[in-house]
């Protein structure tokens, strides 16, 4: 397929700049037989005793460094990943190269190779910190929110699911930030099983697209666990699959073996686009509304059907619905 065959035109006053208070208050469409607006709280309506829903128990890390090069001009430094002798890091600034001598506050950090991909660069850098570097960022490190978020978030916690437990996300599980702690017992007390499965967002979820052949992108490697008390939980499932997020729903598939949930740990490159066949028996995918042209948009597409999903986001935008990772809802049945 074609990319511009996820394209669409989306007013920029319907990307949700803030959280919604509480998080279950956002608007939820169903996407069924037939289309519904809802309220996410009503997803108990849509729920019954032996279902089974998939989290994603990934936790954002403070991951982005606003700081300053020796020389005096500005840096943003994103940290993805540990690799070899220091941190694979993505960062905004000019002149960066071999060498270059970074301050992050008290913390210093000295870049020792720059790497050219089909994404651009990526920096390997040694941080001169003692101590879990994670650790540290969690003092000086930002919430690394999307570009299209503009406005400050004054609470880290609201870009974290209420069931976030794993480190080591770089972007948000946001389809989970609807959840809340009273609407999870609530689903569990109607008799909804709940599995965990964990699923480390990289820059492979939102590196754009650049191939007109959607084919030939290639997806950055994602970290992938699913233990085996929760692959049990899954296999054992009377009612529907439902997943909660594409991350889940990748996580799931990487995890299938002949249509059963795997105990897995691994690195995924996984792309799911159209005309993508399921491996796993997934009933309905909980998700956000995604940027156009996103392997996201391409991943509800394979599930929904590109067309039934593309007419239901022009209805959402006719309905004013919020867009992308502080945006409404859909609930989505295969």
């Amino acid at each position: 397929m074609k990319l511009s065959d996820f394209d669409y035109h989306l007013p920029k006053e319907l990307i949700a700049q803030s959280p919604i208070e509480p998080r279950d208050a956002s608007r939820l469409m169903v996407l069924g037989k037939t289309l519904e607006h809802r309220c996410f709280s009503d997803i108990l309506d849509y729920l019954e005793n032996g279902d089974t829903l998939v989290l994603n128990d990934s936790r954002v890390i403070p991951a982005k460094l606003q700081g300053k090069k020796s020389t005096g001009g500005r840096v943003e430094a994103l940290v993805v990943s540990k690799s070899g002798a220091g941190y694979e890091c993505l960062i905004q600034g000019k002149n960066i190269h071999e060498g270059t001598m970074l301050h992050f506050g008290e913390l210093k950090a000295t870049v020792l190779e720059v790497k050219m991909d089909n994404s651009g660069a990526r920096y390997l850098v040694e941080f001169n910190c003692n101590g879990n570097l994670n650790d540290i960022l969690e003092k000086v490190g930002e919430a690394p929110l999307p570009p299209y978020i503009k406005q400050k978030l004054e609470d880290r916690e609201r870009y974290q699911t209420v069931y976030a437990r794993e480190n080591g996300s770089i972007a948000a599980p946001t389809a989970g930030l609807h959840f809340t702690g009273e609407l999870l017992y609530r689903i569990k007390k109607k008799g909804v099983n709940v599995a965990c499965v964990t699923l480390h967002v990289s820059p492979g979820t939102f590196t754009p697209v650049k191939a007109e052949n959607i084919e030939e992108h290639i997806m950055e490697p994602e970290y992938v666990s699913v233990s085996q008390e929760n692959a049990d939980i899954i296999n054992r499932t009377e009612g529907k699959l439902i997943a909660a997020g594409t991350t889940s729903a990748k996580a799931i598939e990487s995890s299938c073996v002949d249509g059963r949930i795997a105990a897995k740990e691994e690195l995924s490159r996984l792309f799911i686009y159209p005309p993508y066949r399921f491996r796993s028996r997934i009933d309905a995918l909980i998700t956000n509304f995604h940027l156009p042209k996103s392997t996201l948009l391409m991943l509800v597409s394979a599930f929904a059907g590109r067309e039934r999903l593309l007419t239901a986001y022009s209805e959402a935008i006719l309905n004013s619905y919020r867009f992308y990772s502080f945006g409404d809802a859909m609930l989505v049945f295969r």
